[in-house]
């Protein structure tokens, strides 16, 4: 991962796209604060999904703040970021898919009512990392839990 971001940095600033360089180098400062905190050892691929997780899910959020701020100059930055972030994470999948590893998860675990929720989530974690917005996930669990 952490080279085909160096290269697609060299490519970018090769191609003069300045907002892709800026984005990816962003990728790469936190990839390599995430290795200083594990003392330089390499990451594994669920820190890097995290990582990029986290990264988009703070995009999402700007977005959300800019438009109710009216900020379209800012909100079309934030989307371009965006995009030059998605392709580093696997598929996304469909809501369909979701709700049913979320089901299965449901029958498999015999979780009943919201106090099942964190042991639910932990459950499914690993397998929608990276794959979905896990902000969605929490949403359709708790609609999955109360209904």
């Amino acid at each position: 991962m952490k080279a085909r971001l160096q290269s697609d940095v060299k490519e970018a600033m090769k191609a003069k796209e300045r907002e892709k360089v800026t984005t990816l180098r962003a990728i790469l400062a936190e990839i390599q604060e995430a290795q200083l905190q594990k003392r330089g050892d390499e990451l594994t691929d669920e820190e890097y999904l995290t990582i990029l997780n986290r990264m988009v899910n703070q995009r999402r959020e700007s977005i959300d703040q800019f438009k109710k701020a009216e900020r379209d100059d800012l909100v079309e930055k934030e989307e371009e970021q965006l995009q030059y972030i998605l392709p580093y994470l696997p598929a996304q999948l469909t809501e369909e898919e979701v709700i049913a590893i979320i089901d299965a998860a449901i029958a498999e675990l015999g979780v009943e009512g919201m106090s099942g929720m964190g042991k639910l989530m932990s459950a499914i974690r690993p397998q929608l990392l990276g794959r979905a917005d896990m902000s969605a996930v929490s949403g359709i669990v708790k609609a999955r839990l109360a209904g």
